[in-house]
């Protein structure tokens, strides 16, 4: 078994494959144990004196790990910017689909972007325009706050809604942040393979 010369000659702070603190110890002695119970020795904090290192099945660790980073970024997608168009002329059958989507982005934990543009001779419409926009706040104002109040620019009139405090901590509640410590963690031992590792190295919805 091979084990970088770092690590080889130095002892580590062994955590054991219950969570146990088994102490400072030689590395050999590490390894010697996690091999005696078919499991790997990997290094979770290489920058602590001395470093720190646990007894675990590494695959699988890899495995929930990359599992958790997938969950995460998953539901961190929940919380970008999203976006939705109205015209100034918008039926209410649209109106209502569109509230309904701008309501379920609200209740994720986004902030939304509402706009109208304007088209051409649409610009006679302006003040239509902010009617819509003060009807998509005051229909959703028991889950969200005006952020950035209706104002035109351009060929545009825009508005940002943002999530209620409540409605802001229950999304949040869903959401499990990984351990940055482990995403760090690096192999220092395998007892079944030869080779060792060494050091540690706008959704949105239009018309």
């Amino acid at each position: 078994m091979r084990i970088n010369s770092r690590i080889r000659v130095s002892p580590v702070r062994l955590i054991g494959h219950d969570g146990e603190q088994i102490g400072i110890i030689p590395t050999s002695e590490a390894i010697e144990r996690a091999e005696a119970i078919g499991l790997d020795l990997v290094e979770v904090s290489p920058n602590s004196r001395p470093p720190v290192c646990r007894i675990l099945d590494y695959g699988k660790y890899k495995y929930e790990l990359s599992k958790k980073d997938r969950l995460a970024k998953k539901k961190s997608h929940a919380f970008q910017m999203k976006e939705m168009r109205y015209r100034p002329k918008i039926d209410e059958h649209d109106y209502q689909f569109k509230a309904k989507h701008v309501r379920n982005f609200i209740e994720m934990g986004s902030k939304v972007k509402t706009f109208v543009r304007f088209r051409g001779r649409e610009m006679a419409y302006t003040e239509q325009g902010k009617k819509i926009l003060d009807r998509v706040a005051e229909d959703l104002k028991d889950v969200a706050v005006v952020e950035s109040p209706a104002r035109l620019d351009g060929r545009q009139m825009t508005m940002v809604l943002a999530p209620t405090v409540e409605v802001l901590k229950k999304a949040r509640a869903h959401v499990k942040t990984g351990s940055s410590e482990k995403k760090n963690e690096t192999p220092v031992g395998k007892p079944k393979e030869a080779a060792i590792a060494g050091k540690s190295t706008d959704d949105s919805i239009e018309d």
